[in-house]
């Protein structure tokens, strides 16, 4: 499923969840990932249609999703999920998806909401999209995407 990104276009990362999936999106450059927002899964329906028009509005060129592995790095079950969810998310957008080890991204996430004063309710509301931040930063600081 790992597959070239076009050389334009933003990338945006998912923090997959069976409830709720966290997105973060690059600049136009792909040198920045920021986070977007928490969407709420309603359906294949409308999620289809959510992540056509995320695709097209912000002219995303490719996904990168989070995989869950163990610590031993081998695969579970949500990892088949995660797996199964990029291969439908790249055939409703028509863009290629691939995978990012996303442990310890949760714990990142926390660590960037630091000091920050907020209730239990606020941060786990920012978690997910700041999961996704991670995993994307990660993806993006991969050595062969660091452009020469």
């Amino acid at each position: 499923m790992t597959e070239q990104f076009p050389p334009t276009g933003r990338i945006a990362g998912v923090d997959f969840g069976r409830v709720r999936i966290g997105i973060a999106i690059t600049d136009p450059a792909r040198t920045l990932a920021s986070p977007w927002e928490n969407y709420t899964r309603r359906g294949d329906v409308a999620d289809a249609t959510y992540f056509r028009n995320l695709a097209e509005q912000e002219r995303v060129a490719g996904f990168v999703v989070g995989l869950p592995l163990h610590m031993s790095g081998d695969e579970s079950q949500k990892s088949a999920e995660a797996r199964e969810f990029g291969a439908w998310l790249s055939r409703q957008t028509e863009c290629p998806v691939t995978f990012q080890d996303e442990r310890f991204s949760s714990i990142a996430a926390d660590a960037l909401m630091g000091e920050a004063e907020l209730t239990a309710k606020q941060r786990t509301k920012r978690r997910d999209m700041l999961a996704a931040q991670v995993i994307l930063t990660s993806f993006l600081e991969r050595p062969q995407n660091i452009p020469d």
